[in-house]
C-alpha cells in the first residue's frame, strides 16, 4: 500500500515495531531502520544495486530479518520542489515493492539528505573512503528519522 502522507503512512502501521528507510541512487540502496519505538533512525547497510530482484530480494531479507512494519522511501524532489526523473523512478520502484510486500510505503522528502549525511561524517572526521562506504545509508538514516519526528508529532 503506497501513502500519500505521513498521516496514512501513520494509520496504516502497527503498534511497537521498526519501520526502515531507503535512500535509492541509480547505484546503490542505502538502508536505515528504527528502533520498535521509532523513536531513533540508525543506519544499517548499502545495497549495490544490481537489478531489481536482486535488490529487493536483499530488501525484504532485512525486512524479515527485522520484522519491519513499513518502508519509507526518499523522495528526490528537485530544490525548488518540483518532480523530475529521479522522483519518477523513485515512485515506479515504490509500485513495483508494493506488488511483492502488503507493508505500507511512504515517500519522504530527502533534499539535503546527503549533504546532511556529509556534513556529519566530516564533523566524525571521517575518511574519505569510508565516507563513500557509508554515506548512502547514513543519508537513509537523515530519511527515515525525519519520518520518525513526523509520526511523533502525530502522536503515532
Amino acid at each position: 500500500m503506497i501513502c500519500n502522507d505521513a498521516e496514512t503512512f501513520a494509520a496504516a502501521l502497527p503498534p511497537y515495531r521498526a519501520i526502515c528507510g531507503l535512500d535509492l541512487g541509480t547505484v546503490t540502496i542505502g538502508v536505515a531502520v528504527s528502533d520498535g519505538l521509532r523513536q531513533v533512525a540508525t543506519p544499517l547497510e548499502t545495497i549495490k544495486r544490481k537489478k531489481f530482484t536482486l535488490d529487493v530480494e536483499r530488501l525484504l531479507e532485512i525486512v524479515k530479518k527485522r520484522d519491519i512494519a513499513g518502508i519509507v522511501l526518499g523522495l528526490p524532489l528537485n530544490m525548488d520542489g518540483s518532480e523530475g526523473p529521479r522522483v519518477q523512478s523513485t515512485r515506479a520502484f515504490a509500485r513495483n515493492l508494493e506488488k511483492l510486500t502488503g507493508l505500507p510505503i511512504a515517500f519522504w522528502d530527502e533534499r539535503l539528505s546527503t549533504v546532511a549525511a556529509e556534513r556529519a561524517l566530516l564533523e566524525a572526521d571521517t575518511s574519505r573512503k569510508r565516507r563513500d562506504e557509508v554515506i548512502d545509508h547514513v543519508a537513509a538514516g537523515y530519511i527515515l528519522q525525519g519520518m520518525l519526528d513526523r509520526l511523533r508529532h502525530l502522536g503515532a
